[in-house]
């Protein structure tokens, strides 16, 4: 890296779509005092680019094929602390939200945020400003009271019984594939409804459905 760019903010984009991180470098190579240092497009390149040049911040977006955000930003954190991650997404899904709170970015970025708000982010973010608004503050403590404590809450087992309900199987045959007596069964179906607050099976099965990709296997 030259003199110049050493005085300058460096910055790796990781995104899927060309297009747009040649959108986002269009922005930022105007920008006297950011240097885009360089591009991943998916985890494997974003590891190994994070190791070569050591970046200020990483601009990330978290929707990529075979691509763990949490888990990337977990291990950046441990091998990278000095390096910054913000968010820079499309998918403003309240789920995604809370897990890059917890994991450590320091940030979560609309895609469709203005020039001037994408610079000033990266600018504060440099600074050790937390970018989270409040309203982004409540909608992660709200999903982690309302969807993540009710999931934590139920067994295994009950997890299971939950995500057959919402395949439409019957009682009676849910309870013969998990190999469960017919009064068992009944008796953890009454904790599921109790535990997410709803009142039969079809409510379980659709408060499943709606939450089914926040949950890991």
């Amino acid at each position: 890296m030259n003199k110049q760019k050493a005085h300058k903010i460096s910055v790796l984009l990781v995104d899927d779509h060309p297009p747009i991180r040649s959108g986002i470098r269009a922005i930022l190579e105007k920008t006297p005092d950011i240097c885009i240092v360089g591009e991943a497009q998916n985890e494997a390149e974003a590891r190994r680019l994070l190791d070569d040049l050591r970046p200020r911040i990483i601009l990330l977006d978290l929707v990529m094929p075979g691509f763990s955000p949490a888990k990337f930003e977990k291990w950046a954190r441990q091998t990278y602390p000095e390096t910054i991650t913000l968010v820079l997404t499309g998918h403003d899904r309240d789920y995604l939200l809370a897990t890059m709170m917890e994991v450590g970015a320091a940030g979560y970025l609309d895609k469709r945020i203005r020039p001037e708000g994408l610079i000033d982010a990266i600018r504060r973010a440099v600074q050790g400003e937390r970018l989270f608004t409040d309203a982004q503050e409540l909608r992660a403590e709200r999903w982690r009271r309302d969807v993540q404590e009710k999931w934590n809450n139920l067994s295994d087992l009950e997890k299971k019984i939950l995500r057959w309900l919402a395949t439409g199987a019957t009682h009676k045959y849910i309870a013969a594939q998990l190999q469960i007596n017919p009064k068992t069964f009944e008796k953890h179906l009454e904790r599921i409804y109790r535990t997410l607050g709803v009142g039969s099976g079809t409510e379980a099965a659709i408060w499943y459905s709606e939450h089914a990709e926040e949950f890991p296997y």
